[in-house]
């Protein structure tokens, strides 16, 4: 495998992109120096590398697969020698415009969530990397107070504990975050003994992220602009809100909507990105009592950054600029969280998702 770790980059195709970008990063500067380009996949927004690293998957956040109302899921091989990306085969998501997945920790199982269709389906995983059909199908109901976006439900995010044993699905449109008990040798999930918690009516729940030692949780709210902490009982599966903080400044007037959350591998700090005020936000983390202490904004110095990553050491972010078609690096303050730019800004267009792989 290179010796450099491997940065996919997931897309847009409505525009000029062409599906999966591949990079190598120089873990000094955070530049990017491309690999390869998967063409041929619409619309791989959202990416999930399996837990050995041999394997990748992407949702195809599209409305129509093969005459039916469902997007699509792709499977790809990697290149053991060049990082490069090598199609497999792509099966139905079981919903409309799916838009993040994971791999659970057996790599047995990708589970996706589909936005449109508010609903999350389990595909397993064949020996090869390839996917089967969906085993499992849970549809969401409901509804919350925002009428154009709140209309009916809208899973944003699936996320697994380190156990395997819980899935996390963040509903924007009921603002609940649903907890299913997971078997990962049969793909099925079942609602927990207490099957959802729920946040502020408005809230938008997006993504969802833990703490290294999974004794809290944090979670994203797209159309309130807030981060919600959480206790997790991980014997139990159950989360309990412990702190609620706004994402963006007192004084900002403008329209901006969260995104992503990410915790640094140290556990001391949280970051969040905003879309509209483009910006990370930074939190102190008390590894205590798990309430965040603001530390400041740091612009993206670019438009609506949907996704970012943390690199495996932690001392870089990368942060994608969807409507400026740029990943910009930021080194990261391992005392203090604040983040200072590194200059080497890469062009991709469309970017929404980026995922790294810990080879070095």
């Amino acid at each position: 495998m290179t010796k450099k770790p491997l940065v996919y980059v997931g897309t847009y195709t409505f525009k000029k992109s062409v599906g999966i970008y591949t990079f190598e990063l120089d873990p000094a500067t955070g530049g990017l120096d491309l690999v390869s380009k998967t063409s041929g996949i619409k619309n791989p927004s959202f990416l999930a590398i399996d837990p050995k690293q041999k394997f990748l998957y992407s949702v195809n956040e599209i409305a129509d697969f093969e005459g039916k109302l469902s997007g699509g899921v792709s499977a790809f091989s990697i290149d053991t020698e060049t990082g490069e990306l090598n199609f497999l085969n792509v099966k139905p998501s079981f919903g409309m415009h799916p838009c993040h997945l994971c791999v659970d920790k057996t790599s047995k199982n990708v589970l996706v969530a589909n936005y449109s269709s508010g609903s999350v389906a389990v595909l397993p995983i064949k020996k090869d990397g390839s996917l089967d059909d969906p085993i499992d199908f849970i549809q969401h109901h409901g509804f919350s107070v925002n009428k154009q976006r709140q209309e009916g439900p809208h899973a944003h995010s699936v996320t697994l504990d380190k156990e395997n044993r819980y899935a996390f699905v963040a509903d924007l449109g009921v603002d609940k975050i649903f907890i299913y008990k997971f078997d990962s040798n049969k793909g099925k999930l079942i609602p927990n003994d207490e099957p959802w918690v729920q946040v502020k009516p408005g809230a938008g729940p997006r993504h969802f992220t833990f703490s290294p030692d999974e004794k809290f949780a944090f979670l994203i709210n797209e159309l309130n602009s807030t981060i919600t902490t959480f206790s997790y009982d991980k014997d139990h599966g159950t989360l309990n809100e412990i702190q609620t903080v706004p994402a963006l400044p007192k004084d900002f007037k403008g329209i901006s909507h969260c995104a992503d959350i990410h915790v640094l591998p140290s556990g001391k700090f949280l970051f969040g990105s905003n879309r509209g005020h483009d910006s990370i936000v930074i939190f102190a983390i008390d590894k205590m009592t798990g309430k965040l202490t603001y530390v400041g904004h740091e612009p993206t110095y670019g438009k609506t950054p949907r996704n970012f990553a943390l690199s495996p050491s932690g001392t870089l972010l990368l942060a994608a600029n969807q409507d400026s078609d740029t990943i910009v690096p930021f080194r990261i303050d391992q005392n203090k969280g604040k983040l200072s730019p590194t200059g080497k800004i890469t062009e991709v267009p469309t970017p929404v998702c980026i995922k790294m792989t810990n080879f070095s």
